[in-house]
């Protein structure tokens, strides 16, 4: 057919010109008869062959139009064809490139009519051809819509560059991309077949060249004017972006060489509209439908934050995520496994991107919720909880880092633009929001800013009486600062040696020398106004400023008793004084190693805020100390260290100093430290004079490991699952050095400017598997914890270790007095059945290693519990040799706590009555706590009837607590209770009863200083299963946060707001405890035992918010209202506030875990429930603002937790990808018809059409992970919704992959 359509073509052409009078008309209608379907690909090919020069005659052009316009060729097909030919013989062949252009401006948008997939298929192969498409942009062309992207590109480029030839502009090679045709001067090829022209004819094609310059620029103007180009431009822009930057390159040469040269003037104008429609790419958004509810919600932006001086009232509840986060980072029951500090820095920037704030009210937000933080601390309950020391790390040390991190980004991208040559623009990441024209305002500006706004807010930034002096020296330090720079600028020779400085300082000085430690800022701060507050003084009135101890050791002086305290209680200041107090700790003699471990574990590492991150990484680094050079022997090196690691082990054991740690992030880093040390020191038999220290050593280890790892959890709480693993207990040795070796790769290529030494002694990856010490308890903790130790007894030599501790107990029971009356000696319940002669051993204690003695004490605590069962040894001689057996190695704390946790979930012991007769009873406080505790709950909202019957508690748990009670409560031992008061928190919820009461009143009895704590721990029992209690609570959070509904204003009282959310204090100061709903939550979330009912609740209070919401904007008739778009937007602002709320009490209670059930299970159910199900007055607004209530939880939700970039993990990319994709694969799935819904149309049009244009607004990184297939699906039925615009969106961010379907939507959507 091919030859036989070429034959008659020609033909007709060689008629023709023998037939002038002939119209093209006729040759159509002619031509048509001979093709099998049009569009013809054979036809197309046949014409321009003979245009391509042959036949190039008007009458041939005139038909190639005329068959255009009437479908008999596809538009798309023959341009690609003739961009190809005419181009390069643009200059031999003028009046062809001068029809060419008009045929492109008439075409240059138009696929044609298709009859099928088969002439998509050979259009797009024979354009891909033709323009080399594949092998220029190095993509696989398979859909039209693909080629017609690549194909209108490529005119573009190529059409400048043959003007840049014909005006006599070169390019280099470097500036100059490749491009596929049209580049190469073809001036030189002007030979033509007919050698005799006429000079007339001649002048007359040039004219027409020159013209032809002009007019491809003017062509090129209009075409770049239509929506579709845009559209076609900005799917290169967002997917190609490299080859984007080659197009605005080309702009940005042609514009400076025309300027250069008079000749150009008539191409300034198009060129100039060219060149903005081309700078348009990338600010382009797509305009909703303004008329339609869904596009308003969509357009509306953020409630302008308005920051209220004094004490902070009416804080923008937009940014109550920082709040809530870093209440909840304070929990001391939840050591972050991942740095604080990347976390945060990873939430500020998705708040910034959904607030769509600037960057001085993303800092200033950020301050303020952290200066929140540390006031709700002022008045302190006492208890064994982080406190202010590690709320002021996250204030003056977190913070800062955090914003460091940002910074970095953005000094990184500046300087990778730089280096790319490229044109900076808005690209579409997540990232480069723009709002209200501040994209430009830098982030250090924005942060300067920020800071000097803080000074508006005196009443946060009032310092804790325990900062005071170093905030008054901060303070003086930049007022020095101040009088020595005028001083020096004065020229009169006045006195300044008689001013002395007299400043009062507030935590914004400290904020401030923390941001200039980590060069954030520079000392020009000192000069903002107001700043420095200074008064003059006579010398006398001045009191001699006094020689910091840190100057003292650094000239040399020896570390003795009266500089050790006083280096223990001041922080140091510089990098220096710690790098020389790390090296002595190394390096010097037993006591100046210990005395260094004291004091870098001191004020240093507690309150050094300029300089914390530095001392916890040498706290960190001692913790695997080198291998000295002189060290020989078959002993390991650890063992010289002992005097070191014992000190530095006790420093870092109190409460507040784990938690900075864990805020650092180097709970993994520290585990993978202890881990040696208790393997060493554990398998070490201790000799004569060293036991205790052996013990000591590896007891502090191990507890400190324990403490990491909260072995102490009960089954039940480990096993609180959804399908990606557990919610409440997620930490696993193996797990933990997984992280740990997941951060040697980039560690080894940081570049440590303290020189080798500082190195860490091992940067090799870890595994349990060379551990075999650890790995044999570690197996034997899951074993007790998976089934009764009877079951595992198996007569092995541990037995007869556990003979010899039962012995020793026995012994030291006897020997304090004779034995109870009931009790006849646990040498009875020996585990090999056979008596143990104690007298023996009387006099001395069992020479065992520390392993040894943790593997055998679960038989010796059955051994007891047993005998204690059976009458043979009374409760009394049970807790003392429980107390003994601590005393003898204080790590079987973690043995005791672990075995015991284990047995109360088992459930075989009997109950046990606490009735101070044979056990401890809590009847002295036990009504006036109950009280205390139905106060907490009745002003939190939540009415629960008591449960408590008898005080009864399982034998295990009553011997644990029996236990505990008889420590000493002072700060030497903390790392002792610091341990039993976890396992304590979290034993009694494996019991079928409420026994946290109980427990509570045991210790209120024993430690009243904690009574306030005490009864505030026990009201959250009630929470982990009674599910009532739990929504009770979860209303009362939205109610204390988002105060009245009324929407005719925007202003929230003080009643409401964060403080009301997480009020002023921790507690009240009043006598009697109380606790804010939100602090109540965040104390009680993770330990749900059903966590999966947090989302339920969630979701239903939000849908319930937001009917009311829109019901009460539909029906106000406020004064106040202008119209009823400001109530509207009035009600999307709190509808905001109540999704974001919702987001941020769902992710700190079930994390990414809970986010996942929400997007697989928890909103489809709820789109599937049936509408009859859902109360309150239901109208169109109320199912619309329904919808995006729950759209916007659903995708601020997952952005908390996987972020809105393409910064992740591979792993955490694939599983974000992979939650996302299930989710929008039911959407697709019941837009076609598949699934039936239960909710109401509107409600359901709204979610789907809000969740699209929020993730293609805030989150668009998403959608390139989706299926393109889904996209599709999507994108069709928001067209059939008449949401094209919001369609194309979609699609156009869909990747590489999905530019052929936004492409032909494009073109058959838009005019």
């Amino acid at each position: 057919m091919g030859s036989e359509l070429q034959r008659r073509v020609a033909e007709l052409v060689t008629a023709g010109k023998r037939r002038e009078t002939e119209s093209p008309v006729e040759w159509a209608v002619e031509v048509g008869k001979w093709v099998e379907a049009a569009p013809s690909i054979e036809l197309g090919e046949v014409l321009v062959s003979q245009l391509c020069f042959q036949h190039n005659r008007p009458s041939l052009w005139k038909f190639l139009d005329i068959a255009l316009s009437s479908g008999l060729l596809s538009p798309l097909h023959i341009l690609s064809m003739l961009s190809s030919r005419v181009i390069p013989h643009r200059w031999s062949q003028p009046e062809a490139y001068r029809l060419y252009l008009e045929l492109l401006r008439r075409y240059a948008f138009s696929c044609g009519p298709l009859s099928g997939d088969v002439s998509k298929e050979k259009i797009t192969e024979s354009i891909d051809v033709a323009l080399e498409l594949s092998q220029t942009y190095k993509v696989h062309v398979v859909e039209l819509g693909h080629a017609l992207v690549l194909f209108f590109f490529s005119v573009i480029n190529s059409l400048i560059d043959s003007t840049l030839d014909d005006w006599g502009f070169k390019m280099t090679s470097r500036k100059r991309p490749r491009t596929d045709f049209g580049g190469a001067d073809y001036r030189n090829m002007e030979i033509d077949s007919r050698e005799s022209q006429n000079l007339k004819v001649e002048e007359h094609r040039e004219r027409i060249r020159k013209m032809n310059s002009f007019l491809a620029i003017e062509v090129l103007a209009k075409l770049t004017e239509s929506r579709k180009a845009l559209v076609l431009l900005r799917l290169v822009h967002l997917n190609m972006p490299e080859i984007f930057n080659g197009l605005l390159q080309r702009l940005r040469f042609l514009e400076g060489r025309h300027r250069a040269s008079s000749d150009f003037r008539s191409a300034v104008e198009p060129l100039a509209r060219l060149s903005a429609n081309i700078q348009r790419v990338s600010g382009f958004k797509y305009q909703l439908n303004k008329h339609q509810l869904i596009g308003v919600l969509l357009d509306n932006g953020s409630q302008k934050p308005v920051f209220h001086c004094n004490s902070g009232f009416g804080h923008p509840t937009c940014w109550v995520r920082f709040d809530i986060y870093m209440e909840n980072a304070m929990d001391g029951k939840q050591l972050s496994i991942k740095s604080v500090i990347d976390i945060l820095a990873e939430g500020i920037t998705t708040l910034q991107v959904f607030n769509q704030a600037s960057w001085q009210e993303t800092f200033l937000a950020l301050w303020l919720s952290a200066l929140r933080l540390v006031q709700r601390e002022r008045d302190p309950v006492e208890g064994p909880v982080p406190h202010l020391e590690s709320r002021l790390c996250i204030l003056l040390s977190i913070v800062p880092l955090a914003i460091a991190n940002i910074l970095k980004d953005e000094t990184k991208m500046n300087s990778s633009s730089i280096q790319g040559d490229t044109v900076s623009g808005n690209t579409e990441n997540g990232y480069g929001h723009k709002m209200g024209g501040k994209a430009n305002t830098s982030k250090k500006q924005g942060l300067i800013s920020s800071l000097q706004a803080l000074g508006n807010f005196s009443g946060l930034l009032c310092p804790p009486s325990s900062v005071v002096d170093s905030a008054n020296i901060a303070a003086t330090k930049s007022a020095h600062f101040v009088r020595n720079s005028k001083n020096e600028k004065d020229t009169t020779g006045g006195s300044g040696g008689d001013v002395c400085i007299k400043a009062g300082g507030d935590m914004r000085h400290l904020i401030v020398e923390a941001c200039i430690a980590r060069n954030l800022i520079d000392t020009s701060a000192y000069f903002w106004p107001g700043y420095v507050s200074a008064s003059t003084m006579s010398p006398s009135n001045t009191t001699p400023i006094q020689k910091s101890p840190w100057s003292t050791f650094m000239e040399g002086e020896s570390l003795r008793d009266s500089l050790i305290n006083s280096l223990i209680t001041t922080p140091a200041s510089s990098l220096e004084e710690i790098e020389k107090l790390y090296h002595i700790a190394l390096n010097g003699s037993d006591e100046e190693k210990s005395a260094a471990a004291k004091i870098l574990c001191g004020a240093s590492l507690r309150s050094g805020w300029n300089i914390q991150e530095h001392v916890v990484r040498f706290v960190v680094k001692l913790l695997s100390p080198p291998v000295p050079p002189n060290h020989t022997g078959p002993r390991s090196h650890l063992i010289d260290y002992m005097s070191m690691l014992s000190a530095l082990l006790f420093g870092a054991s109190y409460i507040d100093t784990v938690h900075i740690l864990s805020l650092h992030g180097k709970v993994p880093e520290v585990a993978a430290s202890l881990i040696p040390l208790c393997e060493v020191f554990g398998s070490r038999k201790s000799s004569m004079g060293d036991e205790s220290s052996i013990y000591m050593v590896f007891s502090l280890a191990f507890l400190f490991l324990f403490r990491l790892w909260k072995f102490y959890r009960p089954p039940l709480e480990q096993y609180i699952t959804d399908r990606g693993g557990p919610v409440g207990g997620v930490l696993t040795l193996e797990y933990l050095l997984l992280l740990r070796n997941g951060h040697i790769a980039p560690a080894r290529n940081e570049t440590n400017g303290s020189g080798d030494q500082l190195e860490s002694s091992s940067v090799e990856a870890m595994y349990i598997d060379s551990y075999p010490k650890l790995q044999a308890w570690y197996r034997q903790h899951k074993s007790c914890t998976a089934s009764t130790l009877s079951s595992l007894s198996s007569g092995n030599p541990v037995h007869e270790v556990a003979n010899k501790i039962l012995s020793m107990i026995y012994w030291k029971i006897t020997r304090s007095g004779a034995p109870s009356s009931n009790s006849s000696g646990p040498s009875s319940a020996s585990i090999s059945g056979s008596p143990a002669d104690t007298r023996k051993d009387a006099c001395q204690r069992p020479v065992l290693t520390a392993w040894e003695v943790l593997e055998a004490i679960p038989f010796v605590l059955e051994a007891m519990l047993t005998a204690c069962t059976h009458g043979r040894l009374s409760s009394r001689d049970l807790i003392t040799g429980l107390r003994d057996l601590v005393e003898f190695l204080p790590a079987s704390l973690a043995a005791i706590i672990s075995y015991f946790s284990a047995e109360v979930t088992h459930g075989i012991w009997k109950p046990v009555p606490m009735n101070g007769i044979d056990w401890p009873s809590p009847a002295a406080v036990l009504q006036s706590v109950e009280s205390e505790i139905k106060e907490i709950l009745d002003a939190v909202g939540v009415n629960v009837p008591s449960c408590l019957s008898t005080a009864t508690l399982p034998l295990p748990l009553a011997a644990l607590v029996s236990l505990t009670i008889t420590f000493k409560l002072e700060k030497s031992v903390e790392y002792i209770y610091a341990v039993a008061g976890l396992a304590l928190d979290s034993c009694p919820s494996g019991c079928d009863w409420p026994s946290m009461p109980i427990v509570g009143c045991l210790w209120a009895q024993k430690v009243r200083r904690w009574h306030n704590f005490i009864v505030i721990a026990t009201s959250r029992a009630i929470f982990r299963q009674n599910k009532d209690a739990l929504a009770q609570l979860l209303r009362s959070c939205f109610s204390s946060f988002l105060g009245t509904l009324h929407v005719s204003t925007s202003s929230l009282s003080s009643q409401s707001g964060v403080n009301g959310l997480l009020g002023f204090t921790v507690t009240d100061i009043n006598a009697r405890p109380f606790v804010a709903p939100g602090f109540l939550y965040l104390c009680s979330c993770r330990t749900i035992h059903v966590v999966q009912h947090v989302s339920d609740v969630i979701v239903g209070i939000v849908a319930e918010y937001a009917v009311k919401l829109a019901t009460r904007c539909a029906s106000t008739d406020s004064p106040r209202l202008n119209s009823s778009q400001v109530s509207q937007s009035l009600s999307i602002v709190k509808i905001k506030e109540v999704a974001s709320l919702g987001a941020s009490l769902l992710c700190v209670a079930g994390g990414v875990q809970l986010v996942q059930e929400l997007y697989r299970e928890t909103i489809p159910n709820w789109l599937l429930s049936s509408k009859e199900e859902r109360l309150g007055e239901v109208n169109a607004v109320s199912c619309v603002m329904e919808g995006y209530a729950m759209a916007y939880l659903v995708i601020l939700s997952g952005s908390i937790e996987w972020g809105i970039g393409d910064n992740l993990p591979s792993w955490a990319h694939s599983r974000r990808a992979r939650v996302v994709g299930i989710h929008m694969d039911f959407l697709a799935a019941s837009l076609e018809g598949n699934i039936s819904l239960g909710c109401y149309p509107a409600t359901w049009k709204a979610y789907v059409s809000c969740l699209v244009g929020l993730m293609v607004k805030f989150a668009p990184m998403w959608i390139r992970e989706v299926k393109v297939e889904t996209l599709r699906k999507l994108a069709s039925g928001l067209r059939g919704w008449h949401e094209s615009e919001l369609a194309i969106s979609l699609l156009e961010r869909g990747g590489a992959s999905a530019i052929g379907s936004a492409a032909e939507l494009v073109v058959n959507v838009l005019d």
